[in-house]
């Protein structure tokens, strides 16, 4: 199995998806391009194999929850019914937890996943209605935008007009690396008075979002290339949950990068 920067799908044995082995009984396992054949152990009645159907419903599933929570929290922070910045720090730390808890245990629980949707869009939510307070708007951008660049990425995809190859994996896992390092090097030095300006509205600040959602679009190959391999390979339904859980992590990352780049083309002006 290839590898991924998505730390969801990266913790998936080489062997099989969260723990799973195919469940299929009375036929030779072809599994993936590049993957021998074998024999797979009889299935429990309510392991059937996982299909596309399945994942478009547990994903819609889980940013349908995450969407009407954000809405509801964005609608609250501008009526100012509620402060935000308790919103934003308490979802945040609550998704963090659930999302590590998820990963560590390749959890399949639909009410675990729900509910880190949930803690992230009371977080979303919250960040998002204090960016529509300054800029009206923005969140409807927001969301289109990163609507966009999902349906984009999906069909680049599927038409294989990017191959998702070994060299790009290495490449896309090492940019996102090299992101998350740079975000924590200018976190540091944020806490001792250092302004790096990379987060700030300039030339800087732009580009280094630009580029992060360039990096968190490519994301989308590696995620979908792993659902497809749990289809291919006969995962059990019940994985749908984790891909989808996988899928919320990079949408939630391009989310805030297009939200941030929008704020700062518009307050630039």
């Amino acid at each position: 199995m290839r590898s991924t920067s998505n730390p969801a799908f990266r913790k998936l044995p080489s062997g099989g998806y969260a723990g799973f082995q195919p469940q299929a009984q009375g036929y030779q396992q072809p599994g993936p391009p590049g993957y021998g054949g074998y024999p797979a152990p009889p299935a429990a009645s309510n392991d059937r194999p996982m299909t596309v159907d399945d994942v478009v419903t547990k994903t819609a599933t889980t940013l349908g929850v995450a969407l009407v929570i954000g809405v509801i929290t964005a609608i609250a922070v501008l009526s100012r019914s509620v402060p935000p910045y308790p919103l934003v720090i308490g979802g945040a730390i609550v998704g963090l937890v659930l999302s590590l808890v998820v990963i560590f245990k390749q959890s399949t629980s639909p009410a675990l996943i729900l509910a880190y949707s949930a803690a992230e869009g009371v977080f979303l939510g919250a960040i998002t209605g204090v960016f529509e307070a300054f800029v009206p708007g923005i969140a409807f951008q927001a969301i289109l935008g990163t609507a966009l660049v999902f349906v984009t990425m999906l069909v680049v995809y599927k038409t294989g007009a990017v191959k998702v190859t070994p060299k790009l994996t290495k490449w896309i896992i090492g940019a996102t690396v090299a992101a998350a390092g740079l975000m924590l090097v200018n976190l540091v030095l944020s806490l001792f008075g250092v302004n790096t300006g990379l987060r700030e509205a300039g030339p800087l600040g732009i580009g280094i979002s630009l580029l992060f959602i360039g990096i968190a679009a490519f994301n989308f190959l590696l995620d979908f290339d792993m659902a497809d391999q749990a289809i291919r390979s006969g995962t059990p339904a019940k994985f749908a949950w984790y891909v989808a859980f996988g899928l919320m992590t990079t949408l939630v990352w391009l989310y805030l990068e297009i939200l941030r780049l929008l704020y700062m083309l518009q307050s630039s002006e």
